[in-house]
């Protein structure tokens, strides 16, 4: 009888309750604990499902070449001749990669002198340049035509228009847009009313049975990192976003990568899909954010890259009009843009002039806005008059993340000392989760669309069954970090809570899920 993982006898053999098969104690436990799950069968393990095999003593009979002196002289023989061939092979790579390696720096060489001539010629070109701008200046409608047309379809940020204390002039909310933010707002309120959990919504007992389902390595290996994600519900289609400083979107039903997004210099610290119009928006510590439209061919294209910021864009949010977008800045500031034209419509800076945003949301009806600053505070906006409406105050350490519950109620941040539920009817702080040690940050909340369940980010991944300001929110699933990292950034629920995506500071995204809701298995 053999091992099912190694086919070979088990020195120490055990079975399973559930499928009867055999296996080496020692790689059954392992497989175990990585996976939770029969190597062959594919359904749900534990040790408790182990059962060790009593057999005597197990002595492997000796070879028959080593049973004589002679047989154990060829045996030695042919070990040597092996090793001798084994020397003359690795000798033989060895000159190959010396000459290949020889190669390479003389290339390297060559192009260093190239790239040297070529930043020299540079320089020239751009001191020239200078030198016959400030002999000719171009009039003022010169230089507004000549940035539009050199832009290609992508709003630069160098307004020529300025203000009082040489800041831009902005065209403001008009009429039009609050009117069209107004009935946006009563529309949904309506129908948040009528409002019902849906049938197809995992059931908590599903929850509590989640389990990785997949790993993919979507990012780069010399910078590995996920630092944010989001989901198109509708197309079942995930996006990330890495310190490698690309987006990644990619198809959980197939398994496959869509596209990979390059342009930003520097890390991808937020990234949202536009659900109407198959637009994607991506925020970046380069202080750029882009503006990516898709293709019937599943590509997609950079339309606008917005350049407003002058610090890391921390986050990017979408208005439920799906017209409108707003983006938070160290920077101190907050703009609101017009999504097809790429136009930053208004600049909010903080009142204090003091704290930079590390995260935003708006509310599900859309005329709230919710940031989280580097200091500890939540600011409450209302996004027509631009008015800072009410400050949440307790949290330690900056706001990582924060999250608006559909029914509009709730508003959870996430922050160093752990996350906090607020009463956005009574504006006051109701209860507060203190998940981690002190030296581990919480860095994401996330309520499902239905606003049924809780996703909480950490060191591990924690799951709360949403319950009210009176009544309890409980646990109802705890997942590991897999990563090795012991930090998982980013959290976000699939369709109908049926899945959960997860980022950390590895390059790989994770799903935990239902086996039998894994797509990989149903073909």
């Amino acid at each position: 009888m053999n091992c099912s993982i190694s086919g070979e006898v088990p020195e120490e053999p055990v079975v399973s309750k559930k499928s009867g098969l055999l296996y080496e104690k020692r790689l059954i436990e392992r497989h175990i604990s990585d996976y939770g799950k029969c190597p062959v069968t594919g359904e749900p393990l534990t040790m408790d499902d182990i059962v060790p095999v009593k057999t005597g003593k197990i002595v492997k009979p000796r070879s028959l070449t080593a049973a004589s002196i002679p047989g154990m002289l060829g045996m030695f023989q042919n070990e040597w001749d092996a090793l001798m061939l084994s020397n003359f092979a690795l000798e033989q790579q060895l000159h190959t990669a010396r000459q290949e390696l020889s190669h390479a720096l003389y290339q390297h060489d060559a192009a260093c002198r190239v790239i040297a001539r070529l930043k020299k010629e540079r320089d020239e070109a751009r001191s020239l340049l200078a030198q016959a701008e400030r002999q000719a200046p171009l009039p003022a409608t010169a230089v507004t035509a000549n940035v539009s047309a050199l832009t290609n379809g992508k709003r630069a940020a160098e307004d020529v228009d300025m203000g009082p204390g040489a800041k831009r002039m902005r065209p403001g909310i008009s009429d039009s847009i609050i009117a069209e933010l107004t009935e946006c707002n009563a529309a949904l309120s309506q129908q948040r009313k009528k409002r019902q959990i849906p049938p197809t919504l995992a059931p908590i007992d599903a929850l509590e049975r989640y389990t990785q389902l997949s790993s993919h390595p979507l990012h780069k290996t010399n910078k590995p990192g996920i630092t944010s994600i989001d989901i198109n519900l509708s197309k079942d289609i995930v996006a990330t976003g890495g310190i490698d400083s690309s987006a990644v979107l990619f198809d959980r039903t197939s398994g496959e990568i869509l596209s990979t997004l390059s342009g930003h210099s520097k890390k991808v610290t937020s990234v949202k899909f536009v659900a109407q119009n198959d637009a994607f928006l991506s925020g970046s510590a380069d202080k750029t954010v882009r503006i990516w439209q898709g293709s019937e061919d599943g590509k997609y294209d950079c339309r606008h890259i917005l350049k407003d910021h002058t610090a890391e864009v921390q986050a990017v949010t979408v208005h439920a009009t799906n017209n409108y977008f707003v983006t938070a800045s160290l920077d101190t500031t907050w703009c609101f843009y017009d999504l097809s034209s790429g136009i930053c419509l208004t600049q909010v800076e903080d009142p204090s002039n003091s704290m930079g945003y590390t995260s935003a949301a708006f509310h599900p009806d859309g005329l709230i806005l919710g940031t989280g600053t580097t200091e500890a505070t939540v600011r409450i906006w209302d996004v027509k008059s631009r008015g800072n409406v009410a400050n949440f105050d307790g949290h330690t350490g900056a706001v990582t993340a924060i999250s608006f519950s559909e029914n509009g109620y709730f508003l959870a941040t996430a922050a160093h000392d752990g996350v906090k539920l607020w009463d956005l009817r009574k504006l006051k702080n109701f209860r507060s989760f203190e998940l981690y040690d002190q030296d581990t940050p919480t860095n994401s909340v996330d309520f499902d669309h239905s606003g049924t369940y809780l996703a909480i980010a950490g060191s591990d991944i924690r799951v709360y069954q949403v319950g009210s300001v009176k009544a309890d929110w409980n646990c109802i699933k705890t997942l590991p970090d897999l990563s090795g990292t012991g930090r998982a950034t980013c959290v976000k629920f699939g369709p109908d809570a049926r899945y959960l995506a997860v980022g950390s500071m590895d390059r790989n995204l994770r799903i935990f899920g239902l086996p039998e809701d894994d797509p990989s298995t149903e073909s």
